[in-house]
């Protein structure tokens, strides 16, 4: 079983800069200057030039803001390359913050365009591993646990989740969900292509 607190670290770009290098590349295939995007938006050309320098950490009105004045979604701003399996612990993730209220958002997975996604709730015990066949290529799932501890994921390399976790991987290979707790939860989303 793979654990991935126990993981080597690769040096990688903070969620920042991350964000910081999506605002850039946005603004410019818009063909847009740093001027006439923050007057669009409605927000100083000195924030904008902050965000995309990996200052500061903007609202989610601020992203709104960005994203509707470049007619984009604002989880284009949070796209990163498609991985073969991501794990976000329930401390982690891309987080944006309401400015007048206490309420945070955090994205653990964007849905390209084209693609279908079908919800299921699951309720899991202890005992027997349910193996899982491959799907079509191209599906992905996603799981977040909200209840209990599991292992997750590929058969070959399954993750072992706690409550608050999330992961996602490529469902075209045999993968296996095993509680190893009474009335383990979760919520799991099936993107097809």
């Amino acid at each position: 079983m793979t654990d991935i607190t126990n993981a080597v670290t690769v040096n990688t770009p903070s969620r920042i800069d991350l964000l910081a290098l999506s605002i850039k590349r946005e603004r410019l295939a818009a063909g847009l200057s740093l001027t006439e995007l923050a007057k669009r938006a409605g927000v100083a050309k000195s924030t904008l030039s902050q965000l995309e320098a990996g200052i500061g950490n903007p609202s989610i009105e601020t992203l709104w803001a960005l994203a509707m004045a470049m007619g984009l979604q604002v989880t284009r701003f949070f796209e990163q390359p498609q991985q073969t399996l991501r794990v976000i612990r329930a401390n982690e993730g891309m987080t944006a913050y309401a400015e007048t209220a206490n309420y945070a958002a955090t994205l653990l997975a964007d849905c390209p365009a084209g693609v279908q996604r079908d919800i299921y709730r699951l309720k899991v015990q202890p005992g027997e591993v349910r193996l899982s066949q491959p799907h079509p290529s191209g599906t992905i799932e996603h799981v977040v646990l909200c209840s209990g501890s599991a292992h997750i994921g590929p058969a070959s390399g399954p993750v072992l989740l706690n409550a608050g976790d999330y992961i996602s991987y490529l469902a075209n290979v045999p993968h296996m969900f095993e509680a190893l707790e009474a009335d383990t939860t979760a919520v799991m989303v099936i993107e097809h292509s």
